[in-house]
């Protein structure tokens, strides 16, 4: 089964700018729509953007939009992450997730069955 692995995480003020990858240890990740996932300690996971398999198509939660971009590079097994204008409630632990059985414009974490070891985000005032 494919694994992957996030990265790009750590401390950044508010304002600022970080950048998210999660590399996929197989190619058969290129088939499969992948998602950002974000959680706050005693918080449900949350959905934050998804990205169809040839990245042609993306959503993403009200909260991000115009600050998130997600985006793939399927040649290099990776999902992106990019996130502007960051706000200190953006801080969580950041997952990347894939759905093996297809689909778009998935939000729900149960629509998601392989998933990342996650990556701190966290942002000071």
């Amino acid at each position: 089964q494919v694994q992957f692995v996030e990265s790009g995480g750590g401390l950044v003020q508010a304002g600022g700018s970080l950048r998210l990858s999660c590399a996929a240890s197989e190619r058969t990740f290129s088939r499969y729509p992948m998602a950002w996932f974000r959680q706050e300690p005693g918080k449900e996971r949350e959905f934050v953007a998804g990205i169809n398999w040839s990245g042609e198509i993306t959503w993403t939660v009200d909260s991000v939009k115009g600050r998130f971009t997600i985006s793939r590079d399927n040649a290099k097994n990776t999902v992106y992450l990019q996130m502007n204008s960051l706000k200190q409630e953006d801080t969580a632990v950041y997952y990347c997730a894939a759905a093996s059985s297809g689909g778009t414009y998935l939000r729900s974490p149960l629509n998601y069955n392989i998933w990342g070891q996650g990556t701190q985000v966290t942002v000071s005032s």
